[in-house]
């Protein structure tokens, strides 16, 4: 099923990034205040990874770790799923829900171009939310959507 919308059309153009070498302190505070549930980790426009409120939670609050004394590149997913600008939204939704994923990070090659986020296809497409249904109906989750 095609939309028409291609991921450039929806997709944060300007993603918040952080060095791999920043604290998780401050790359919490950074989410807070930007009210964003993700951060892309980058260095010379290059996609090094991604962290998630869901790692945050899981990798260090729910351990007992010190997010102080953290970096960005000590919890975050390095085997980062991609998609390029050109593609469909829906082959976005369909490659987010068959990951288990809701932010995918818009590459040319190994080059960050943007973000797209589960939140920006639904506000474009909302007629998609159909297909996460499919994965709730399953029994089968979105990592806390």
């Amino acid at each position: 099923m095609k939309t028409g919308v291609s991921v450039v059309d929806a997709m944060t153009h300007s993603p918040v990034t952080v060095m791999p070498t920043k604290s998780l302190e401050f790359c919490a505070k950074l989410m807070k205040e930007k009210n964003i549930g993700s951060l892309i980790v980058e260095q010379d426009k290059k996609l090094l990874g991604i962290i998630t409120e869901w790692d945050v939670v899981r990798k260090v609050v729910a351990d007992g770790r010190d997010p102080k004394f953290m970096r960005a590149e000590d919890i975050m997913e390095n085997k980062v799923v991609t998609i390029e600008p050109d593609k469909d939204v829906f082959e976005a939704l369909v490659t987010m829900r068959n990951s288990d994923i809701r932010h995918l990070p818009v590459v040319n090659g190994s080059e960050l171009l943007g973000f797209l986020t589960l939140k920006d296809v639904l506000k474009i497409q909302p007629e998609l939310f159909d297909i996460l249904l499919e994965k709730v109906e399953a029994g089968i989750s979105l990592k806390g959507l």
